[in-house]
């Protein structure tokens, strides 16, 4: 298994971040800051199952979207930079208000960083990626699978379809795409 599929997916969703131009969320959507942070608190997840996968160690991936709003949070408030403003208050949704563009940038950067290493430890993988890993991903009602699947198919899953997701909700928030937000 290589990463090219996975590496084409992280390139269509930077050049998105780095176009910007990105409106307010609706209630209970995410932020562009907060979809990029939870992309990097993913990839921070698959790279450790990845390296006990590569390690012969036992592993399991769990990646709940209920269980990442207060590290969502906290990365924005990260990122946002000395002086410059963190999460505002929680929306009606239950979710803080974007950080701002300091925010988006920094943690574009470490989506950037993030992706490579993912990316560095998929292509070193070989035959270990048809481990056998206990996954669950519970993504609202677009991405449920909770069974045990070769770490391959997690892998796929990220790049065919978890990467693709975010992409659409970050080009839903240009407020072209909502003119009833304006």
């Amino acid at each position: 298994m290589g990463s090219e599929v996975l590496r084409r997916a992280y390139d269509e969703v930077l050049a998105e971040v780095a176009a910007g131009g990105f409106g307010p969320p609706g209630d209970g959507e995410l932020s562009a800051e907060q979809i990029v942070a939870h992309l990097v608190a993913s990839d921070e997840l698959m790279s450790e199952a990845t390296e006990a996968v590569l390690a012969g160690s036992p592993v399991a991936y769990y990646d709940l979207d209920a269980i990442h709003r207060p590290q969502l949070d906290a990365l924005v408030a990260e990122y946002s930079g000395p002086g410059a403003p963190g999460p505002g208050p929680p929306t009606p949704g239950g979710l803080a208000v974007s950080g701002g563009p300091a925010a988006l940038g920094g943690l574009a950067d470490r989506l950037r960083e993030t992706s490579r290493r993912l990316c560095a430890l998929v292509d070193r993988l070989g035959p270990a990626a048809q481990t056998p890993v206990e996954t669950r991903l519970h993504e609202g009602v677009d991405l449920r699978v909770d069974e045990t699947l070769p770490w391959a198919r997690t892998l796929d899953l990220h790049a065919r379809v978890h990467l693709p997701k975010h992409l659409a909700q970050l080009r839903a928030l240009r407020p072209q795409f909502h003119a009833h937000r304006a």
